[in-house]
């Protein structure tokens, strides 16, 4: 059983940092809450347990101090909601005299959640007096932002230090991420395929890199695989392309040959004579695309290409799209992916999702509950992927 769901929260106040940093409309309306829903069972075993809850989040990018439009404040009644009607009070300064105050007076039961940390640069700053103020609110220190594990922020990472081993840890997100993770990188059944799409070579590089050692094999599609068929000689027409990555592009291959690691590129794709959903199409080879036609999703036959090397996959890591699969007409491949990625799922694989684009993809095509794990931080789960140390994670295992 994890640390988390071991310990008895009765009569504690629980510092919980969480990823409440949600996408609001102009009239200050959350579209999407999975980031607030997936925390929802570590706060309510908190108070279950006949505790409180003292919530922490940043909310966007303010870059001089408060502004209405990044005030958590505005995520208070849905939050209620989301937690069953409980008492939800509002601190309106994270490190004030009225987060001291509620955050004192707090009873068994009830839950405080405090302005928007990055209303203080300190926050970002990973500022150490910040940090300090921040850990006398509460008794125990719980992080539940993966989305914020890599960056070395005070709420995720310093704070920790405030707190003694048995009075920090891990709440049930962030042990499901870290978990996750891990069994895909380092107790990964084999055959054991990585799914990566997305527009950029760049983006992607040390994450392939770290792969190789690991996948047996790497589906490439979206705008980066051009860059690949560029990189071979190929024509791609308007197609994405980095041109200063071919000789990447080419060391990649080099390197996955040399460690006997398949990588599948598209062979064929579905092209278009603009960038819009109401674009010409057409079906080419992906290396034979013609002046003024650009690839915008993997073609039938790489459908099925692909489509059967995860079937038979049992350890299955996607990050990245296919296509444009915001337009209707370049949504196909992404669409046979996921459709895919759960067959193999419902099979035995174990399967995570992880990069905002992908998420996205298995929520749109309503596939999120058919594969093993969806994990709701994208930057941070691609460095995880990357090889890289997470500082959020580190604060709390060390």
């Amino acid at each position: 059983m994890s640390k988390f769901s071991e310990h008895n929260f009765k009569g504690q106040k629980a510092l919980v940092r969480v990823d409440f940093n949600v996408p609001l409309n102009a009239e200050y309306v959350i579209t999407d809450d999975n980031r607030m829903r997936a925390t929802i069972p570590t706060i309510k075993k908190i108070l279950a347990d006949g505790g409180s809850v003292i919530l922490m989040s940043h909310f966007g990018r303010p870059k001089d101090g408060p502004t209405e439009k990044y005030s958590l404040k505005h995520l208070v009644n849905h939050l209620i909601k989301l937690l069953d009607g409980a008492t939800v009070k509002f601190a309106d300064d994270c490190i004030g005299e009225s987060a001291i105050r509620l955050s004192a007076s707090l009873q068994a039961g009830e839950v405080l959640l405090l302005e928007n940390l990055r209303f203080y640069k300190e926050e970002e700053k990973g500022d150490v007096a910040f940090a300090e103020k921040l850990s006398k609110l509460g008794d125990i220190y719980v992080n539940d932002a993966f989305g914020t594990a890599h960056r070395a922020h005070a709420s995720t990472a310093v704070i920790a230090q405030f707190f003694p081993g048995d009075k920090k840890m891990f709440g049930l997100v962030m042990e499901g991420e870290v978990a996750s993770a891990e069994k895909v990188m380092h107790q990964g059944e084999k055959p054991f395929t990585a799914i990566i799409g997305g527009a950029k070579v760049s983006d992607k590089i040390l994450i392939i890199e770290n792969l190789l050692e690991r996948a047996t094999d790497i589906i490439i599609g979206g705008g980066m695989a051009y860059t690949f068929m560029k990189a071979q000689g190929g024509q791609i027409g308007n197609s994405l392309c980095e041109n200063d990555r071919l000789d990447t592009a080419i060391e990649i291959l080099k390197k996955a040959e040399a460690k006997g690691v398949c990588i599948h590129l598209p062979s064929d794709s579905v092209i278009a004579d603009a960038f819009s959903a109401t674009a010409n199409t057409s079906n080419a080879p992906s290396n034979s695309i013609p002046d003024g036609w650009m690839g915008l999703d993997i073609g039938v036959h790489a459908t099925e290409q692909f489509s059967n090397v995860i079937k038979r996959s049992k350890t299955i890591l996607w990050n990245g799209p296919m296509g444009v699969f915001e337009m209707e007409k370049f949504q196909h491949g992404t669409k046979a992916i996921a459709i895919a990625v759960a067959a193999a799922t419902k099979d035995g694989a174990f399967s995570l999702v992880g990069g905002g684009d992908s998420v996205a993809a298995v929520n749109q095509f309503g596939f999120a509950d058919q594969v093993s794990y969806v994990s709701t931080g994208g930057g941070a789960m691609l460095e995880y992927f990357e090889g890289k140390s997470l500082p959020g994670i580190d604060a709390i295992n060390s």
